[in-house]
């Protein structure tokens, strides 16, 4: 318990975990090295056994580019993929 709390205020400090009120969580182990120390690792697989996956792939960026060749000036809705006749004034990109 005392390597959990110096694990976890080390990586506080240097902002890779912040503090969280999700209900999901992952299972925390710890490993001896052959020095003596303990390696935290994290057992995620019950989490990404409940994550939906994305089925659309993402688009691929010389493909995105040539849809903007020969333009100098670009609407956000353009930027954004959107159609002249959507507008997301709430600034948020849709989600599939």
């Amino acid at each position: 318990m005392k390597e959990l709390s110096e694990q976890l205020k080390e990586l506080s400090n240097k902002a890779f975990i912040r503090p969280s009120s999700s209900p999901w969580g992952a299972l925390v182990l710890f490993v001896k090295k052959k020095d003596g120390s303990f390696w935290m690792c994290i057992d995620y697989r019950e989490l990404n056994k409940l994550t939906v996956k994305n089925c659309y792939p993402l688009p691929r960026i010389d493909d995105l580019i040539d849809q903007l060749q020969g333009s100098s000036v670009y609407s956000k809705n353009e930027l954004l993929g959107l159609s002249p006749t959507e507008d997301r004034s709430d600034g948020e990109v849709p989600r599939e």
